[in-house]
């Protein structure tokens, strides 16, 4: 259904949808979709995280607004007629911060299709722009394609023994062979590959895979990690363990030979 559905929208209301999230390096690749109508969030965020992409959601400008000064993102998908503060505005001050955050790619995603309010988001700095109503294909492409070229010269692939992650791809391997798991198990094991050796907390992990609205606790946490284990565990000689350090938190690392 997601490659097929066209989005339109009538009345705008408030709601967050959860997003996979975030490690050391998957920062880099978390979306802020910044989009006040319950319907359209939901569809978009579902058709982004079942792409495997990192998606954390606000309803208002002012909410945007505060996570831009405070968070790293690789896109920002931005409505424009938004709640609290326009969507202009959000991206004009996102602009006028500099640095590294200030350069973080936009695309606006609108039903204003006036050409001089095109000019003017193209003009404060958007990389995209896309009118509703929309093809959910067409916006995961070129939420892609501005990844890509996030991305730039990072390095694209991270391994850890004979277990891969695809950064382009979003795709895991293990053997030589696909390894299927959850939007969540993937989070999670997106994350540690990222920081392979690095030993992260329950509270770090519990942060890359749920959302702050999400009905979970830190002892969700073990339930994903004994999954992803028995996973792994189905392929000895792939050489790579999940360890827990108490009181610490989790490391993914290479098994001694």
């Amino acid at each position: 259904m997601r490659a097929q559905l066209s989005i339109s929208f009538q009345s705008p209301k408030a709601a967050h949808y959860p997003r996979p999230a975030v490690s050391a390096y998957t920062k880099k690749m978390r979306i802020l979709l910044v989009e006040d109508h319950v319907e359209l969030s939901h569809w978009v965020s579902k058709a982004l995280r079942d792409a495997k992409l990192t998606v954390e959601c606000a309803t208002t400008g002012a909410d945007a607004d505060a996570l831009l000064h405070t968070q790293d993102y690789a896109l920002v998908i931005l409505d424009l007629t938004l709640p609290k503060m326009d969507g202009l505005e959000v991206l004009r001050r996102l602009r006028a911060r500099g640095g590294q955050r200030g350069r973080t790619p936009v695309m606006i995603l609108t039903a204003r299709g006036g050409l001089d309010e095109r000019v003017q988001g193209l003009n404060l700095g958007a990389d995209d722009y896309l009118a509703k109503p929309f093809e959910l294909a067409e916006l995961e492409a070129r939420v892609k394609a501005l990844l890509r070229r996030s991305v730039g010269n990072e390095a694209l692939v991270h391994r850890c023994g004979q277990l891969s992650f695809d950064t382009v791809a979003r795709m895991f391997s293990y053997c030589g062979e696909p390894l299927q798991l959850t939007p969540r198990e993937h989070a999670l094991l997106e994350t540690l590959i990222a920081r392979s050796g690095c030993a992260l907390s329950k509270e770090k992990l519990f942060d890359a895979v749920f959302a702050l609205d999400d009905d979970a606790n830190l002892d969700a946490i073990e339930l994903y990690i004994h999954r992803i284990r028995k996973k792994l565990d189905r392929h000895p000689e792939g050489g790579v363990a999940i360890v827990t350090l108490r009181g610490i938190g989790y490391l993914l690392q290479e098994r001694p030979a």
